[in-house]
């Protein structure tokens, strides 16, 4: 089963910093073995919203707005997608993170996976 974790941070953030410190030994290591297995698909950690932008599409009209997004109360930090048994193994895995990864929350959410 495939699960996406999805780490926000309480933390706040310097221009162009990102919140899931992968330089840190202790995340290199557990990214190590955790993709050395087969476990990790894909992981990143995301910059500020300032860099970034939002696309909305309502009632037939297109809107971009160039961030930060004042009004978002819970940015998305960084994200990992694993494979694991079921969704217990996810949560474990998304509590190793956090211990690593500072203070905040992780959203842990099946993926879909069409066979």
């Amino acid at each position: 089963m495939k699960f996406m974790l999805m780490f926000k941070s309480d933390e706040p953030l310097a221009p162009g910093e990102t919140a899931c410190k992968q330089n840190l030994p202790a995340m290199a290591k557990l990214m190590g073995e955790l993709k050395s297995a087969g476990v990790v698909a894909a992981t990143e950690g995301l910059l500020p919203p300032d860099t970034g932008a939002r696309v909305s599409y309502k009632n037939g009209k297109m809107t971009i707005r160039d961030g930060p997004f004042a009004e978002a109360k819970e940015m998305i930090a960084g994200f990992a997608i694993v494979n694991v048994k079921c969704k217990q193994d996810a949560v474990d895995l998304a509590k190793q993170f956090l211990e690593i990864a500072g203070t905040g929350e992780s959203d842990v959410v099946q993926v879909f996976e069409s066979h």
